[in-house]
């Protein structure tokens, strides 16, 4: 049966952007042959699995694609909002008829329309080109299609006998990343994860578990005094993995770096020989690839030296710089990564897949299993009528697992492994032309010297009165509160993102990335004429 808005609905739609519609009390009406069929008196209870509910389920499908597919229009369009800002208490005191409690009696798929698009209306567009808060941006089409049928499909994947078609695309993307690594055929096990924090937190528990692995059963009593080594540029999940797994946050040792941020080995070496004489028991190292506020990469290769001299495991956290390795011209700034024992791997950050997507890549196969199998008899029954090494739910510390593989292979599929490469050239393009705008500045300084490896590009904005300060304490008093400030406008007004931190000794500056294939060089200079608005007056 034809579906046709009725002439009336047509006008309204023609006036109102779905995307950003408020509250209305005009009801959802379209024409279904001789009958209408109006929203504000059809309930949840009247669609599938309801009897005669193929109907209604169509209709409110098509009129909630309407909304997404406005929204995903006006997320890609440069020159529209990226946010409608509001306080917390704004939301909670009813916004704009936007009421977020929850009813004793069940709303109308009326209702249920109108807070679909107020909730898109409120939040932010982070596929917008000129997003440029988060590592991981942008709104890739195919991926969400991918998202859409995972969700459809509504599955686990714990077992074979469950995902068997899942199980299988989460093989050959395993084996598809290993080998970009550069692991061999014999070598390499993995597991999807809930981001790169737990990945961190997987190849953590491996290691100990590789070294020690009397801790399964007996615990940490069985087991030294465990010391752990990251660099000061690294993520913060480091130290939450020894805090989660009892090895304790103290017992991390913080190895210095240089000042574009990367580990200088010869400190890693001596942080070891000082752990040992302190009776301390090294098994661990994490080498950043791509660290978050700096996009720096550690030595990999000094790093695994090192690792092999002491008999350590070497962990290469690539959740942000892991898309580099699909590019043949920025893939050397990972050299040795093969030499890893285990690899972070963030495809929702560069690759642009929609959240999550996050894989642990061992080099050891077997070791995900032996670590964190328990053999529940109620999933993994060993007399299966396949092959039970399938069953993927033992090798993971979580019970249920969502299908995170599949959007991540559609859009493989769609790309191929040229069309990623592509995309990850042009946002480290992105990145060398911000650098060059801003180098051409006066109002501008950069954090560090020198292009940036990654696509981020550290920088102050300088008013005119901080740049007529002498160097000193009161400068960085001042200059500490000119991104914040420009930062709270830039929301307020809602053009553009851009985050800001402090780091060391550095005062607050603003951290752009580049992640979206969507940004273009007019995104660019917006944003640095966006900042010169908003601070010249500071």
């Amino acid at each position: 049966m034809e579906f046709t808005p009725t002439a009336e609905q047509q006008i309204d739609r023609s006036k109102q952007d779905p995307a950003s519609l408020g509250n209305t009390n005009d009801g959802l009406k379209y024409d279904i042959g001789r009958e209408s069929l109006d929203f504000s008196c059809i309930y949840s209870k009247d669609l599938l699995p309801a009897e005669d509910g193929k109907e209604a389920t169509k209709h409110f499908f098509q009129e909630l694609v309407n909304i997404l597919l406005a929204y995903v229009s006006k997320s890609l369009k440069h020159s529209s909002k990226i946010l409608d800002f509001h306080h917390p208490h704004q939301f909670k005191d009813g916004l704009e008829g936007f009421n977020l409690e929850l009813p004793d009696q069940p709303d109308n798929l009326e209702q249920l329309l109108v807070d679909c698009r107020d909730t898109l209306k409120y939040g932010v567009k982070t596929g917008h080109p000129r997003y440029f808060n988060q590592l991981s941006t942008g709104l890739d089409v195919i991926g969400l299609a991918g998202e859409w049928l995972t969700s459809t499909a509504n599955t686990n994947m714990f077992t074979y006998e469950i995902a068997p078609v899942f199980i299988l695309m989460e093989e050959i993307i395993l084996k598809k990343m290993h080998k970009i690594i550069g692991w061999t055929e014999k070598d390499g096990d993995g597991i999807f994860c809930p981001g790169g924090t737990t990945s961190n937190l997987y190849s953590v528990l491996l290691a100990r578990f590789h070294h020690f692995p009397a801790v399964k059963t007996h615990g940490m009593c069985a087991i030294p005094r465990l010391a752990l080594f990251t660099s000061a540029h690294s993520h913060y999940s480091i130290k939450k993995s020894a805090a989660v797994l009892g090895i304790g946050s103290d017992n991390v040792i913080v190895v210095k770096c240089d000042e574009r941020g990367k580990m200088v080995p010869s400190e890693l070496n001596s942080s070891i020989e000082a752990a040992k004489s302190k009776g301390l028991v090294p098994f661990y190292v994490n080498a950043t690839a791509g660290t978050t506020v700096y996009g720096s990469f550690d030595p990999l290769n000094e790093i695994a030296d090192i690792c092999e001299q002491h008999g350590l495991w070497m962990h290469v956290d690539a959740a942000w710089g892991g898309g580099l390795l699909l590019s043949n011209k920025h893939r050397v700034k990972m050299q040795a990564i093969e030499r890893a024992d285990s690899v972070t791997w963030n495809p929702h950050k560069m690759m642009c897949v929609p959240l999550q997507c996050s894989a642990i890549l061992v080099k050891r196969k077997g070791l995900l299993q032996e670590c964190n199998q328990l053999c529940a008899e109620y999933l993994f029954q060993p007399d299966k009528q396949y092959d039970v090494s399938y069953d993927t739910g033992d090798k993971s510390i979580q019970c249920g697992r969502h299908v995170d593989v599949f959007k991540l292979w559609l859009m493989w599929k769609a790309k191929g492994s040229e069309g990623f490469e592509a995309q990850v050239n042009h946002c480290l393009e992105n990145a060398e032309y911000l650098y060059y705008k801003l180098k051409r500045r006066t109002d501008f300084e950069f954090v560090f010297t020198g292009k940036p490896e990654h696509s981020n590009v550290c920088f102050w904005y300088l008013p005119q009165r901080v740049q007529n300060m002498p160097l000193g304490p009161e400068r960085d008093r001042e200059l500490h509160m000119v991104a914040p400030k420009i930062k709270a406008k830039m929301m307020e007004e809602g053009f553009t993102m851009i985050g800001y931190q402090p780091l060391g000794d550095k005062v607050n500056f603003f951290r752009c990335v580049f992640s979206n294939p969507a940004t273009q060089r007019q995104d660019v200079d917006f944003l640095v004429e966006e900042i010169a608005r908003l601070g010249c007056e500071l």
